[in-house]
């Protein structure tokens, strides 16, 4: 019987093995979205043990935990040790077959500290103490991490209130990963939250040297932002949403809105949609005059139990997928910004199966002959960025666009030992491949299918962002 996580895991061909261990497993990684601190990047972090790295806000993880019958202390507590927390999860690893965290739980102790230990309760100490005495050394750095990982290019996620010091700092060291802000204004939308938006507002002025009073105003520091972000490399903005808004908004409507909002009165939903909208068209057309890329990410609920909430805060692991319908407004928002030659490049990313096609033939309808893929159906995201997630979003897009411009995977996670996902991304992926090819249903061209893993892995990316990236890898 084949032994687990075998080099030849995943890989069930020949022309699977061929195209993976040939070419994939060499290119570069090109991390177009993440949420790595760029602090800690900047500092090159050492950490101090295994939690700290591995299990520290990984909402993956903390949702697996309670699923388990962990008691949150030994989860998001802070009377608890590291190794306490540690050892909570080594417990309950042997429960998570066919979870995709049992896979990556095990890729990540094996790429980063060569550990092929099973991970449960007998090996946790052994685990503990090899993989903390790999962490005290130069080469297990935040940034060693990074180099070692052959991570070309990173863009986190910033807001346009943020003082970018940390790029900076980064930009004058050696570091051959280049390091890349990306423009994500979640606050700009909390209209319905006047605390919230106000003190963001607040920062922003600050930030932006203007005052805030009137909508002009906010406008003009959201385009001063932008324009600091693009002199620090940014070429990427983001959003995250359950789904876009239906509706129109005039520039006196918003006018009304920013002023109420501003006064301490919270919009109403029907406002906050309206304001949505609007922002949402200014930043497509900042995002188009300076030749960005726009990502757009649909389909979830966020913050869903209030008291872990109240407890954890934000990012705590109680967040699903929505079922709140995408097409019309999706459509509305594309054509908007097309009618007027102001469309931007686009990622639209979808977290409900459900509605895989509908974002592949979106994507479909507003191509138009300027950049090879202008429009994507962007890879399997959150709770799809696992193997079924990721054979459903790939053949979703084989089937309705063109699967040969996919800008392919990414990591949208905090932490530094996320890379693995790339190399399960890869392998599926060449699985698929195969299996065509084992079918008759593609031919077996080596040059043709060489070239088209090489584009998914990385220089379809490279190509589409136009981030500049260090070639030598």
């Amino acid at each position: 019987m084949p032994a687990f996580l075998h080099d030849d895991f995943l890989l069930t061909t020949e022309t699977a093995r061929r195209l993976y261990h040939g070419v994939a497993k060499h290119q570069p990684i090109y991390d177009y979205h993440c949420h790595l601190p760029p602090d800690q990047i900047a500092a090159d972090r050492q950490f101090a043990n295994l939690t700290q790295i591995w299990l520290a806000g990984d909402h993956y993880k903390w949702r697996a935990l309670r699923a388990a019958g962990v008691n949150e202390e030994l989860i998001t507590g802070g009377t608890t040790s590291d190794y306490d927390k540690f050892l909570a999860y080594c417990r309950i690893v042997p429960t998570l077959l066919r979870n995709p965290l049992h896979h990556w739980s095990h890729l990540e102790l094996r790429r980063f500290f060569g550990i092929d230990l099973l991970i449960n309760e007998a090996n946790a100490p052994k685990i503990w103490e090899l993989a903390n005495a790999k962490l005290a050394t130069p080469a297990f750095s935040a940034r060693g991490i990074l180099t070692a990982s052959k991570v070309a290019v990173i863009c986190t996620t910033d807001d346009p209130a943020d003082s970018l010091e940390h790029h900076v700092a980064i930009a004058k060291t050696d570091l051959k990963t280049r390091v890349y802000p990306t423009y994500r204004a979640d606050k700009l939308l909390a209209v319905a939250l006047p605390e919230t938006f106000n003190a963001w507002c607040n920062q922003l002025s600050a930030r932006a040297g203007l005052e805030i009073a009137n909508l002009t105003e906010l406008l003009e520091a959201l385009e001063r932002r932008h324009a600091v972000f693009h002199s620090l490399g940014c070429r990427i903005s983001d959003h995250g949403m359950e789904s876009l808004p239906d509706v129109d908004c005039t520039e006196p409507e918003a006018t009304a809105i920013f002023a109420q909002t501003r006064s301490g009165r919270a919009a109403t939903p029907e406002q906050a949609a309206k304001w949505v909208w609007f922002v949402m068209v200014y930043l497509g057309r900042l995002d188009a005059k300076r030749g960005w890329t726009k990502q757009i990410h649909l389909g979830v609920i966020r913050n869903n139990n209030t008291r872990l909430l109240k407890k954890v805060g934000a990012d705590a692991g109680v967040d699903s997928i929505g079922d709140a319908p995408q097409a019309r407004a999706l459509a509305r928002y594309l054509d908007t910004l097309d009618r007027d030659n102001a469309l931007p490049k686009v990622v639209l990313y979808n977290l409900n199966p459900a509605d895989n096609y509908v974002f592949a033939t979106m994507a479909g309808n507003f191509q138009d002959g300027s950049v090879a893929g202008k429009i994507q159906f962007g890879s399997g995201w959150w709770f799809l960025d696992q193997k079924e997630g990721m054979e459903w979003q790939i053949n979703a897009l084989s089937a309705l666009g063109l699967l040969s411009r996919f800008v392919g995977m990414l990591t949208d996670s905090r932490s530094f030992l996320s890379y693995p996902r790339h190399e399960y991304f890869r392998r599926i992926l060449c699985k698929l491949l195969g299996e065509d090819v084992a079918a008759g249903l593609i031919p077996d061209d080596a040059a043709a299918l060489d070239k088209l893993v090489r584009d998914i892995c990385h220089d379809n990316a490279a190509a589409y962002f136009g981030l500049e990236v260090a070639r030598d890898w």
